[in-house]
């Protein structure tokens, strides 16, 4: 499934800041905390919870939060459906990313094993 420039561009236009505490509020309804958040998002993005705290307080879009991102080089191990898209389908690189997140955090909110959520080799 493609998406549209309209859904590509809303997504790099919206601002990390406006979407983290709705992060918050799904995984700590699940029984998660915001430390395993930013946990995640560190192992995703290289931010440290300094960075992403300065992220947030300066309202960054999405499009500036993954400009300045280290992607995980196993980032490209985060498949399956998330909103309705095959993420590893997704041919725009910054929806792409958006959704390597939003993947992320469903998975923590599910109770995943951090060692899976990190896709961590298995000795």
């Amino acid at each position: 499934m493609n998406t549209t420039d309209k859904h590509n561009d809303r997504i790099a236009n919206m601002t990390f800041s406006s979407v983290y505490p709705m992060y918050v509020k799904k995984v700590e309804a699940k029984g998660r905390t915001e430390e395993e958040l930013q946990q995640v998002i560190t192992w995703l993005t290289g931010f440290d919870n300094t960075k992403l705290q300065e992220l947030i307080d300066k309202k960054v879009t999405f499009h500036q939060f993954f400009q300045m991102a280290t992607l995980n080089p196993n980032a490209g191990l985060i498949t399956g459906l998330i909103c309705g898209y095959r993420i590893e389908d997704i041919e725009n690189p910054l929806t792409k990313q958006v959704r390597y997140l939003d993947k992320l955090v469903d998975e923590l909110a599910k109770g995943k094993k951090m060692e899976k959520i990190l896709r961590k080799e298995e000795a």
